[in-house]
């Protein structure tokens, strides 16, 4: 029989892990792949996969050409089977689904037979992930993977239905944009119709969906492919997704009121479970105190312990180090370990090491023993007795802690113990399995200062609105403004982040000028955003949600790569088709570009 007579004839009738006791004696039809294969001669067993499950199939000598055929399944093969539901009785398999039966297969039809796969199709194969993204489309047969994207399916359309029963409109915008320097980098596409100009690929539909607001829409959203020509990394890549939203007449608790119905909508309708609200909140400042980190992990402790204070309360305390840091404004912090987190001295000693992998210059430690001695630390034969005695108090220490200390710039001490600190969380167990913790950050600085570039930069983007009692200090004390701007952190990780915008241009050009942008640059780089502003913007702000990281920490998978279906390397390349390709020099004459560098 033909393949389209059999397809016409049986249709199918079930997904090969929906049969249960309850249809023993009922006659299906299933489509799917020979996941694995059991010749005894005599009947033929082969396990039937497709996205669902997989169901047992048998097939018997009575069952004539079919089970002639039979003979001939190897695996991967894409079969049409008929067949009746029977009991396996006693011989349950409890580790499938289908585990009660097995079809007792009567026709067989072979779709297509298939090349031995160069790996397993099944979970936790140890496999090369360069095999596996070369052959994606195999990896993506193995259940596992089905599973991620059947998750990820499901969060698309909760957020879908969440958004658009709150008044939300599904609107594109453009991925072909104006270049404009600064921020990421951006890829461009050389357009032939304009000789010697480029578009950028969109990083973001930021402008765009400020437009929409001015344009009257009042809600936008949309689910979108953005673009960045960065450095890749494990939770990068060079084309992502990410949740996008703005809202009209919009102050930050709306916004955020708004994304915690949208997660609880997730959680419920992709985790099963219930997401309690409201979402914590912690000003940035509280962040870099407690955790050094503006994304702290809240699922363990391991707060750092600011002794700044205190050392300059003791000038030093006896040791050089502290003196001389809060003497050039610096701070001193501690990270304490509980028991020592039953590491070795030498464990101890090694975590020097990834200390200086985070940039620090050294890391001074110390035990506390009986009577709050400090031991194992050169710090014991310098430091006043006094000042060691309200470290202890500070930190809480106990005998057997060990005290981890940093201190210089700021930056830079928060930096090392912040990142110390999740590491520390990791080795010793501390981090509670299957536990997320949802975490809104507020309050961050409009401005930072680049010492790369001996300027002030925009913390986030020079669109963000400043608190409003701050606009005056926008232009004589830029490091004190405070911006409208707000992340989401969920276990150490930022997956969204948004704020209140600016829309009068007297703001945005206070903005402007403590960014050292001039009119004329403001002008060439977001003309058409100062014209829009000019024509009545409703007040407005809004969100983007980063979906693969979600979907990667919602899922447990350690690489965002394993989230997409078909993702880059780390050299932005895809394995499996060849791209990025070489093309033709017509190709490139009609474009109007010369290649100076021929592909290796």
């Amino acid at each position: 029989m033909s393949t389209s007579a059999f397809l016409s004839q049986h249709q199918r009738t079930h997904l090969c892990g929906q049969l249960r006791d309850s249809d023993v004696g009922n006659e299906v039809v299933l489509y799917g792949w020979v996941h694995n294969r059991r010749d005894h001669g005599g009947a033929v067993f082969i396990d039937l996969r497709d996205r669902d499950g997989i169901t047992q199939v048998v097939f018997e000598p009575d069952a004539g050409e079919a089970h002639q055929l039979a003979h001939q399944l190897r695996l991967e093969y894409v079969l049409g089977v008929v067949g009746k539901v029977v009991s396996r009785g006693s011989n349950v398999n409890p580790k499938m689904k289908t585990g009660a039966i097995e079809v007792k297969a009567s026709r067989l039809q072979i779709f297509n037979p298939a090349t031995p796969p160069p790996f397993l199709i099944e979970d936790g194969i140890d496999t090369n992930e360069e095999l596996r993204l070369k052959y994606r489309f195999l990896d993506l047969r193995r259940p596992e993977m089905q599973e991620t994207f059947i998750f990820r399916h499901k969060v698309n359309q909760a957020v879908r239905n969440f958004l658009s029963s709150r008044g939300f409109l599904e609107i594109e915008t453009p991925f072909m944009v104006r270049f404009t320097p600064g921020g990421a980098r951006n890829f461009l596409v050389p357009s032939r119709l304009n000789p010697g100009r480029f578009y950028g690929l969109a990083e973001s539909p930021q402008i765009f969906k400020q437009l929409y607001m001015v344009a009257g829409f009042d809600r936008y959203f949309q689910i979108v492919k953005c673009f960045r020509d960065e450095d890749l990394r494990g939770d990068r890549q060079p084309e992502f997704t990410q949740i996008d939203l703005e809202m009209s007449f919009a102050q930050e608790k709306d916004v955020q009121e708004v994304v915690e119905g949208l997660f609880a909508s997730i959680w419920r309708e992709a985790l099963g479970q219930e997401l309690k609200l409201p979402i914590p909140r912690m000003s940035y400042d509280e962040a870099m105190s407690r955790y050094g980190v503006d994304k702290p992990d809240t699922r363990f402790g391991l707060e750092l312990v600011d002794v700044t204070e205190i050392v300059r309360g003791a000038n030093g305390g006896g040791v050089p180090f502290f003196a001389q840091a809060v003497g050039e404004g610096g701070i001193v912090k501690l990270l304490s370990i509980p028991g020592g987190g039953g590491m070795s001295r030498a464990e101890i000693d090694k975590l020097e090491d990834v200390a200086k992998s985070f940039g620090a210059k050294g890391l001074a430690r110390a035990k506390v023993a009986a009577g709050g001695e400090w031991t194992q630390s050169p710090l014991t034969k310098t430091i006043d007795a006094g000042l060691r005695a309200k470290i202890n108090e500070a930190a809480g220490a106990k005998e057997g802690d060990v005290l981890l200390f940093q201190f210089g710039k700021p930056k830079q001490v928060n930096g090392v113990l912040g990142q110390m600190r999740v590491q520390l969380g990791k080795k010793l167990g501390l981090i509670p399995e299957g536990r997320h913790d949802l975490l809104w950050v507020v309050d961050f600085p409009l401005f930072e200062f680049s010492d790369e570039q001996n300027t002030w930069v925009a913390s986030h983007h020079p669109f963000t609105a400043p608190l409003p009692e701050h606009v005056e200090h926008m232009t004589s004390d830029p490091g004190r403004v405070k911006a409208r701007a707000y992340d989401l952190v969920l276990d150490g990780n930022e997956v969204g982040g948004g704020s209140i915008r600016i829309h009068d241009s007297e703001t945005q050009a206070k903005v402007f000028e403590a960014l050292g942008i001039s009119p004329e640059e403001r002008r060439n780089k977001f003309g058409f955003l100062l014209d829009a502003l000019a024509y009545g913007a409703p007040p407005h702000g809004g969100l983007a949600v980063g979906m693969d990281r979600l979907i990667m920490l919602l899922t447990g998978k350690e690489s965002i790569r394993d989230v997409i279906p078909f993702p880059k390397t780390k050299m932005g390349t895809d394995l499996m088709t060849g791209a990025p390709g070489d093309v033709s020099d017509k190709q490139l004459r009609e474009l109007h570009v010369k290649a100076t560098v021929q592909p290796e």
